[in-house]
């Protein structure tokens, strides 16, 4: 995945915001990562990325995903009618 590809697709909030973001607040709680334009507030899928994003953005890629490889895969965790991803504080 590229910068400029989204992470949040119920905010449309792209990867590149949202390691700006977290390379220049430092968040103390991966739960932080929603005052990104709401991000995480949604479905749930990008909550695991956001936290990997605020324990770390310099080493944070999606390099091996392409968009709709990730895109995909958000489809099917909103079809599965199981526990939701949340974040752990």
């Amino acid at each position: 995945m590229n910068l400029d590809d989204e992470i949040c697709y119920c905010y449309h909030v792209s990867m590149r915001k949202l390691i700006n973001y977290s390379r220049r607040l430092r968040p103390d709680r991966p739960s932080r990562m929603t005052g990104c334009l709401n991000a995480g507030t949604g479905c749930g899928w990008c909550i695991p990325f956001l936290t990997k994003i605020a324990q770390n953005p310099e080493a944070f890629a999606l390099d091996a995903v392409s968009p709709e490889d990730y895109a995909e895969q958000r489809g099917r965790y909103r079809a599965d009618a199981s526990a939701r991803n949340t974040f752990e504080e």
